[in-house]
């Protein structure tokens, strides 16, 4: 059963259609999914002690309910590694319609994967688990499942991936923790059931994966009935 503050979080965006991704990310730290560390703020002053606080570089990218893809509109900027261009990049964003401010967040680096979910008519709720980042619309390595994910399905789907050997360690890169992996894959798949049908879609990319830990870095939830 959906706690409380999840079902609010759906509330406030239903008559938008969609949770913009610091309400995305909330769903899923309360599931108790690993999300990166950030901070939604209008002003560049708390941007720049949140920065200082968890240390450069970091992330910063828009929020605005107006913007679904936000690398279409130039809403992120990677690699930030001082207070200057934290508000150079905080300005440029100010320009963007509907802006409701930055996120400022944590930079993780590892290998890149996509985490989704597709609510089909016919089938109910399917996971999907990818090649994440920019390269998933060219490589398209992706496998899917129906939800409930059970371990086994979780074995075939890392199977299948043609990035199998970037997530074991390729050419002696580190590999990643499996079974971080595969804890995030099965939370994932338990709040997928509990969504029931008021959530349509769900599209987590990156999540980063290294040997310690696999982290959202970005989120965005479509609901149902929009």
């Amino acid at each position: 059963m959906l706690r409380e503050e999840v079902l609010s979080l759906l509330s406030e965006a239903s008559s938008r259609g969609w949770l913009m991704e610091p309400q995305a990310k909330e769903v899923f730290r309360l599931a108790g999914l690993d999300v990166t560390r950030f901070l939604w703020t209008e002003k560049i002053q708390e941007a720049a002690r949140f920065a200082s606080e968890i240390g450069y570089p970091v992330v910063a990218k828009v929020v605005s309910p107006e913007v679904i893809h936000k690398s279409d509109v130039s809403g992120v900027v990677l690699g930030i590694s001082n207070d200057k261009q934290l508000g150079e990049a905080f300005k440029a964003m100010s320009t963007i319609r509907g802006f409701q401010g930055v996120i400022v967040e944590e930079t993780v680096r590892g290998t890149e994967l996509i985490l989704g979910m597709k609510l089909d008519k016919q089938f109910g709720p399917i996971i999907m688990l990818g090649t994440g980042g920019t390269a998933v619309e060219i490589y398209k390595d992706v496998a899917i499942r129906m939800a409930p994910l059970r371990e086994q399905d979780i074995e075939s789907m890392l199977t299948s991936l043609k990035a199998r050997p970037l997530l074991e360690g390729y050419r002696g890169a580190e590999p990643i923790s499996v079974e971080a992996l595969k804890t995030m894959l099965l939370a994932f798949s338990s709040l997928v059931m509990e969504f029931e049908n008021k959530v349509e879609s769900i599209d987590l990319n990156p999540v980063i994966c290294n040997a310690s830990r696999c982290v959202i870095t970005d989120a965005r939830i479509m609901l149902a009935g929009r």
